[in-house]
Protein backbone atom coordinates (compact mmCIF):
# COMPACT_ATOMS: atom_id res chain seq x y z
CA UNK A 1 0.00 0.00 0.00
CA UNK A 2 1.63 3.37 -1.25
CA UNK A 3 0.41 6.52 0.23
CA UNK A 4 -1.06 4.32 3.25
CA UNK A 5 -0.46 7.06 5.90
CA UNK A 6 -3.23 9.43 5.01
CA UNK A 7 -6.92 9.93 3.39
CA UNK A 8 -8.18 6.63 1.47
CA UNK A 9 -5.03 4.55 2.31
CA UNK A 10 -4.49 5.05 5.71
CA UNK A 11 -8.43 3.94 5.84
CA UNK A 12 -7.79 1.13 3.24
CA UNK A 13 -4.50 0.21 5.21
CA UNK A 14 -6.94 -0.37 8.63
CA UNK A 15 -9.06 -2.10 6.29
CA UNK A 16 -6.91 -4.91 5.30
CA UNK A 17 -4.73 -5.17 8.08
CA UNK A 18 -8.18 -6.16 9.79
CA UNK A 19 -9.09 -8.84 7.30
CA UNK A 20 -8.84 -12.58 7.69
CA UNK A 21 -8.40 -12.66 3.78
CA UNK A 22 -5.40 -10.63 3.74
CA UNK A 23 -1.73 -12.43 5.64
CA UNK A 24 -0.12 -9.03 5.91
CA UNK A 25 -0.43 -5.21 4.88
CA UNK A 26 3.25 -3.60 3.94
CA UNK A 27 2.47 0.21 4.02
CA UNK A 28 4.78 2.34 1.82
CA UNK A 29 4.84 6.27 2.87
CA UNK A 30 6.61 9.38 3.65
CA UNK A 31 6.25 9.03 7.30
CA UNK A 32 4.60 6.36 9.46
CA UNK A 33 0.62 5.97 9.64
CA UNK A 34 -1.49 4.76 12.34
CA UNK A 35 -1.80 1.28 11.56
CA UNK A 36 0.10 -0.48 13.76
CA UNK A 37 -1.13 -3.76 12.64
CA UNK A 38 0.93 -2.52 9.31
CA UNK A 39 4.74 -3.64 8.44
CA UNK A 40 6.00 0.57 7.36
CA UNK A 41 8.21 1.33 5.03
CA UNK A 42 9.23 5.13 5.25
CA UNK A 43 10.35 5.69 1.76
CA UNK A 44 9.63 7.82 -1.67
CA UNK A 45 7.32 5.98 -3.99
CA UNK A 46 9.89 7.56 -6.82
CA UNK A 47 12.72 5.76 -4.90
CA UNK A 48 13.45 2.79 -7.41
CA UNK A 49 14.53 0.87 -4.05
CA UNK A 50 11.17 0.72 -3.29
CA UNK A 51 11.19 -2.87 -5.34
CA UNK A 52 12.74 -4.10 -2.56
CA UNK A 53 9.90 -3.77 -0.20
CA UNK A 54 7.79 -5.13 -2.71
CA UNK A 55 9.04 -8.78 -2.89
CA UNK A 56 6.43 -11.10 -1.91
CA UNK A 57 3.41 -8.86 -2.42
CA UNK A 58 0.49 -9.94 -4.02
CA UNK A 59 -0.95 -6.92 -4.43
CA UNK A 60 -0.09 -3.36 -4.74
CA UNK A 61 -2.14 -0.50 -4.37
CA UNK A 62 -0.87 2.43 -5.20
CA UNK A 63 -2.83 5.27 -3.47
CA UNK A 64 0.61 7.99 -3.16
CA UNK A 65 -0.98 10.78 -5.39
CA UNK A 66 -0.69 14.88 -4.96
CA UNK A 67 -4.19 16.57 -6.25
CA UNK A 68 -3.84 18.91 -3.38
CA UNK A 69 -5.05 22.16 -4.82
CA UNK A 70 -2.67 24.21 -3.54
CA UNK A 71 0.52 22.22 -5.51
CA UNK A 72 2.49 23.63 -7.94
CA UNK A 73 1.38 22.05 -10.87
CA UNK A 74 4.41 21.18 -12.64
CA UNK A 75 5.66 19.64 -9.12
CA UNK A 76 2.72 17.63 -8.86
CA UNK A 77 2.41 15.98 -12.54
CA UNK A 78 6.30 15.32 -11.49
CA UNK A 79 5.61 13.36 -8.57
CA UNK A 80 2.27 11.45 -9.87
CA UNK A 81 3.45 10.63 -13.05
CA UNK A 82 7.43 9.44 -11.82
CA UNK A 83 5.70 7.64 -8.75
CA UNK A 84 3.14 5.50 -11.00
CA UNK A 85 5.82 4.74 -13.12
CA UNK A 86 8.07 3.45 -10.21
CA UNK A 87 5.81 1.67 -8.31
CA UNK A 88 4.39 -0.45 -12.18
CA UNK A 89 8.34 -0.84 -12.66
CA UNK A 90 9.32 -1.94 -9.12
CA UNK A 91 6.11 -4.14 -8.82
CA UNK A 92 6.88 -6.11 -11.90
CA UNK A 93 10.75 -6.48 -10.95
CA UNK A 94 9.83 -7.95 -7.45
CA UNK A 95 7.12 -10.43 -8.66
CA UNK A 96 4.03 -8.32 -8.22
CA UNK A 97 1.06 -10.54 -9.45
CA UNK A 98 -1.31 -7.18 -9.19
CA UNK A 99 -1.58 -2.89 -9.11
CA UNK A 100 -4.71 -1.66 -8.29
CA UNK A 101 -4.49 2.12 -9.71
CA UNK A 102 -6.75 4.79 -8.65
CA UNK A 103 -7.85 7.86 -10.99
CA UNK A 104 -11.21 9.49 -11.15
CA UNK A 105 -14.66 9.38 -13.51
CA UNK A 106 -13.23 12.52 -13.86
CA UNK A 107 -11.08 10.97 -16.96
CA UNK A 108 -14.12 10.54 -19.15
CA UNK A 109 -14.79 14.09 -19.32
CA UNK A 110 -17.69 16.05 -18.74
CA UNK A 111 -19.86 16.86 -22.04
CA UNK A 112 -23.54 17.59 -22.98
CA UNK A 113 -23.91 14.61 -25.11
CA UNK A 114 -22.30 11.59 -22.13
CA UNK A 115 -24.79 8.97 -21.92
CA UNK A 116 -26.52 8.50 -18.56
CA UNK A 117 -24.88 6.80 -16.88
CA UNK A 118 -21.66 5.92 -18.97
CA UNK A 119 -20.16 1.96 -18.91
CA UNK A 120 -16.82 1.61 -17.39
CA UNK A 121 -16.14 0.84 -21.57
CA UNK A 122 -16.98 4.42 -22.11
CA UNK A 123 -14.30 6.50 -24.49
CA UNK A 124 -12.08 8.74 -21.81
CA UNK A 125 -12.40 12.20 -23.30
CA UNK A 126 -11.41 14.19 -20.73
CA UNK A 127 -8.72 16.98 -21.52
CA UNK A 128 -6.24 18.00 -19.35
CA UNK A 129 -7.44 21.55 -18.13
CA UNK A 130 -8.84 20.34 -15.10
CA UNK A 131 -6.88 20.18 -11.74
CA UNK A 132 -4.76 16.60 -12.10
CA UNK A 133 -6.73 15.36 -14.61
CA UNK A 134 -3.83 15.61 -17.34
CA UNK A 135 -2.21 13.59 -14.27
CA UNK A 136 -5.30 10.82 -14.29
CA UNK A 137 -5.30 10.45 -17.81
CA UNK A 138 -1.23 10.08 -17.73
CA UNK A 139 -2.27 6.89 -15.35
CA UNK A 140 -4.51 5.89 -17.16
CA UNK A 141 -2.31 5.35 -20.10
CA UNK A 142 0.50 3.95 -18.20
CA UNK A 143 -2.50 1.52 -16.60
CA UNK A 144 -3.12 0.56 -20.04
CA UNK A 145 0.90 0.24 -21.17
CA UNK A 146 2.27 -1.85 -18.21
CA UNK A 147 0.92 -5.19 -19.16
CA UNK A 148 2.01 -5.53 -22.43
CA UNK A 149 5.55 -4.16 -20.82
CA UNK A 150 5.22 -6.39 -17.68
CA UNK A 151 3.49 -9.44 -19.41
CA UNK A 152 1.87 -11.47 -16.11
CA UNK A 153 1.37 -7.88 -14.52
CA UNK A 154 -2.46 -7.28 -13.89
CA UNK A 155 -3.04 -3.79 -13.24
CA UNK A 156 -6.96 -2.48 -11.99
CA UNK A 157 -7.98 1.08 -12.40
CA UNK A 158 -10.91 2.27 -9.80
CA UNK A 159 -12.41 5.32 -11.04
CA UNK A 160 -14.43 6.64 -8.21
CA UNK A 161 -17.39 9.80 -9.03
CA UNK A 162 -16.72 12.98 -7.04
CA UNK A 163 -15.09 11.97 -3.72
CA UNK A 164 -16.14 12.85 -0.29
CA UNK A 165 -14.78 12.41 3.15
CA UNK A 166 -12.05 14.03 3.98
CA UNK A 167 -11.59 15.61 0.95
CA UNK A 168 -11.00 18.93 -0.49
CA UNK A 169 -11.52 19.46 -4.18
CA UNK A 170 -12.67 21.80 -6.61
CA UNK A 171 -15.70 20.24 -6.84
CA UNK A 172 -15.98 19.77 -2.82
CA UNK A 173 -15.48 23.52 -2.39
CA UNK A 174 -18.40 24.37 -5.05
CA UNK A 175 -20.61 23.33 -1.82
CA UNK A 176 -18.65 26.37 -0.29
CA UNK A 177 -20.13 29.04 -1.81
CA UNK A 178 -22.93 31.36 -0.56
CA UNK A 179 -25.06 30.94 -4.19
CA UNK A 180 -24.42 27.93 -6.78
CA UNK A 181 -22.85 28.73 -10.00
CA UNK A 182 -25.51 27.29 -12.28
CA UNK A 183 -23.60 27.95 -16.28
CA UNK A 184 -26.75 29.39 -18.50
CA UNK A 185 -27.87 26.16 -21.04
CA UNK A 186 -25.93 23.66 -19.23
CA UNK A 187 -27.08 20.13 -17.72
CA UNK A 188 -25.65 19.16 -14.70
CA UNK A 189 -26.42 15.67 -12.95
CA UNK A 190 -24.28 15.20 -9.24
CA UNK A 191 -23.15 12.11 -8.52
CA UNK A 192 -21.47 11.09 -5.54
CA UNK A 193 -19.01 8.47 -4.02
CA UNK A 194 -18.35 8.11 -0.20
CA UNK A 195 -14.70 7.53 0.72
CA UNK A 196 -15.91 4.34 3.23
CA UNK A 197 -17.38 3.33 -0.34
CA UNK A 198 -14.56 3.64 -2.26
CA UNK A 199 -12.54 1.89 0.33
CA UNK A 200 -14.97 -1.33 0.23
CA UNK A 201 -14.59 -0.78 -3.81
CA UNK A 202 -10.31 -0.68 -3.53
CA UNK A 203 -10.71 -4.06 -1.35
CA UNK A 204 -13.16 -5.53 -3.47
CA UNK A 205 -9.97 -5.33 -6.53
CA UNK A 206 -7.08 -6.41 -3.47
CA UNK A 207 -8.96 -9.43 -2.97
CA UNK A 208 -9.76 -10.63 -7.07
CA UNK A 209 -13.44 -10.16 -6.57
CA UNK A 210 -13.12 -7.67 -9.67
CA UNK A 211 -10.47 -7.11 -12.21
CA UNK A 212 -10.12 -4.61 -15.10
CA UNK A 213 -11.40 -1.20 -15.09
CA UNK A 214 -13.90 -0.23 -12.91
CA UNK A 215 -16.00 2.88 -12.03
CA UNK A 216 -17.51 3.35 -8.41
CA UNK A 217 -20.06 5.91 -6.79
CA UNK A 218 -23.48 5.97 -5.50
CA UNK A 219 -26.40 4.61 -7.82
CA UNK A 220 -28.33 7.23 -10.27
CA UNK A 221 -27.87 11.14 -9.46
CA UNK A 222 -29.04 14.06 -8.59
CA UNK A 223 -30.50 16.82 -10.85
CA UNK A 224 -29.11 20.13 -10.39
CA UNK A 225 -32.31 21.45 -9.08
CA UNK A 226 -32.87 18.69 -6.26
CA UNK A 227 -29.13 19.55 -5.49
CA UNK A 228 -30.33 23.15 -4.73
CA UNK A 229 -33.84 21.69 -2.70
CA UNK A 230 -31.63 19.64 -0.84
CA UNK A 231 -28.68 21.88 -0.03
CA UNK A 232 -31.25 24.96 0.56
CA UNK A 233 -28.57 26.96 -1.26
CA UNK A 234 -29.83 29.15 -3.95
CA UNK A 235 -27.84 29.31 -7.93
CA UNK A 236 -26.96 31.94 -9.14
CA UNK A 237 -26.97 31.33 -13.05
CA UNK A 238 -24.65 33.10 -15.77
CA UNK A 239 -23.84 32.75 -19.20
CA UNK A 240 -21.15 30.66 -19.97
CA UNK A 241 -18.82 33.00 -21.96
CA UNK A 242 -19.12 35.17 -18.68
CA UNK A 243 -18.40 32.35 -16.37
CA UNK A 244 -15.70 30.06 -18.16
CA UNK A 245 -13.85 33.32 -19.37
CA UNK A 246 -13.80 34.71 -15.83
CA UNK A 247 -12.34 31.92 -14.33
CA UNK A 248 -9.97 31.30 -16.94
CA UNK A 249 -8.35 34.58 -16.53
CA UNK A 250 -8.39 34.45 -12.95
CA UNK A 251 -6.62 31.58 -12.81
CA UNK A 252 -4.09 32.64 -15.29
CA UNK A 253 -3.50 35.95 -13.03
CA UNK A 254 -3.60 33.27 -9.62
CA UNK A 255 -6.75 34.49 -7.85
CA UNK A 256 -8.14 30.83 -7.86
CA UNK A 257 -6.76 27.64 -8.12
CA UNK A 258 -8.63 25.96 -9.94
CA UNK A 259 -8.50 26.43 -13.99
CA UNK A 260 -11.46 27.18 -15.75
CA UNK A 261 -12.00 23.19 -17.37
CA UNK A 262 -12.97 22.34 -13.51
CA UNK A 263 -16.54 24.32 -14.60
CA UNK A 264 -16.90 21.51 -17.10
CA UNK A 265 -17.95 19.12 -14.43
CA UNK A 266 -20.24 21.40 -12.79
CA UNK A 267 -21.94 21.89 -16.14
CA UNK A 268 -21.93 18.66 -17.62
CA UNK A 269 -23.09 15.00 -16.27
CA UNK A 270 -20.05 12.50 -15.80
CA UNK A 271 -22.21 9.88 -14.37
CA UNK A 272 -20.92 6.01 -14.32
CA UNK A 273 -23.05 2.70 -13.85
CA UNK A 274 -20.57 0.91 -11.31
CA UNK A 275 -22.07 -2.01 -13.50
CA UNK A 276 -18.46 -4.25 -13.04
CA UNK A 277 -18.66 -4.01 -9.28
CA UNK A 278 -22.41 -4.42 -9.30
CA UNK A 279 -22.18 -7.61 -10.99
CA UNK A 280 -19.01 -8.95 -8.59
CA UNK A 281 -21.67 -8.23 -5.79
CA UNK A 282 -20.48 -4.85 -4.63
CA UNK A 283 -23.23 -2.31 -3.56
CA UNK A 284 -22.44 0.84 -2.00
CA UNK A 285 -23.56 1.65 1.47
CA UNK A 286 -24.65 5.77 0.58
CA UNK A 287 -26.53 7.07 -1.39
CA UNK A 288 -26.22 10.56 -3.41
CA UNK A 289 -28.57 12.27 -0.73
CA UNK A 290 -26.52 10.78 1.96
CA UNK A 291 -23.85 11.75 1.13
CA UNK A 292 -25.00 15.60 0.04
CA UNK A 293 -25.61 16.12 3.42
CA UNK A 294 -22.61 14.93 5.08
CA UNK A 295 -20.43 17.08 2.19
CA UNK A 296 -22.45 19.83 2.93
CA UNK A 297 -22.25 19.53 7.39
CA UNK A 298 -18.08 18.91 6.52
CA UNK A 299 -17.85 22.20 4.53
CA UNK A 300 -20.23 23.98 7.05
CA UNK A 301 -17.99 27.36 7.87
CA UNK A 302 -15.96 27.65 4.90
CA UNK A 303 -16.27 30.18 2.93
CA UNK A 304 -15.04 30.13 -0.88
CA UNK A 305 -15.29 32.50 -3.92
CA UNK A 306 -14.32 31.33 -7.36
CA UNK A 307 -12.48 28.30 -5.85
CA UNK A 308 -10.59 30.96 -3.24
CA UNK A 309 -11.14 29.65 0.23
CA UNK A 310 -11.42 32.85 2.39
CA UNK A 311 -10.90 33.67 5.95
CA UNK A 312 -14.43 34.82 7.60
CA UNK A 313 -13.84 38.94 7.61
CA UNK A 314 -12.61 38.02 3.92
CA UNK A 315 -16.18 36.30 3.69
CA UNK A 316 -17.92 38.68 5.27
CA UNK A 317 -17.15 41.69 3.42
CA UNK A 318 -17.02 39.90 -0.03
CA UNK A 319 -20.74 38.76 1.08
CA UNK A 320 -23.15 37.03 -1.60
CA UNK A 321 -22.55 39.42 -4.19
CA UNK A 322 -18.72 38.20 -4.67
CA UNK A 323 -19.80 34.25 -4.63
CA UNK A 324 -19.16 33.41 -8.01
CA UNK A 325 -16.43 33.58 -10.60
CA UNK A 326 -18.43 34.98 -12.95
CA UNK A 327 -19.43 38.12 -11.29
CA UNK A 328 -15.43 39.13 -11.18
CA UNK A 329 -15.41 38.11 -14.81
CA UNK A 330 -19.01 40.31 -15.54
CA UNK A 331 -17.05 43.08 -14.11
CA UNK A 332 -14.40 42.77 -16.49
CA UNK A 333 -16.62 43.11 -19.47
CA UNK A 334 -17.99 46.15 -18.01
CA UNK A 335 -14.53 47.73 -18.01
CA UNK A 336 -13.74 46.82 -21.52
CA UNK A 337 -17.14 48.22 -22.33
CA UNK A 338 -16.68 51.32 -20.76
CA UNK A 339 -13.02 51.74 -22.15
CA UNK A 340 -14.34 51.08 -25.59
CA UNK A 341 -16.73 53.46 -25.66
CA UNK A 342 -14.14 56.40 -24.47
CA UNK A 343 -12.36 55.36 -27.88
Amino acid sequence: MTGAATGIGALLTERLAASEEVKQVVAVDERRGECEAAQWHILDVRDPAIADKLRGVDVVVHLALDLDLGSDAAARTAYNVRGTQTVLTASAAAGVRRVVLCTSAMVYGAFEDNELPLSEDAELKATAEGTGVGDLLEIERLARRAPRAHPGLNVTVVRPAMLVGGTDTALTRYFESPRLLVVAGSRPAWQFCHAEDLVSALEYAVLEKVEGELAVGCDGWLEQEEVEELSGIRRMELPSAVALGAAARLHRIGLTPSPAGDLAYTMYPWVVSGSRLHDAGWRPRWTNEEVLAELLEEVAGRHTVAGRRLGRKDATAAGAAGATVALLGAAAVVRRARKARRR
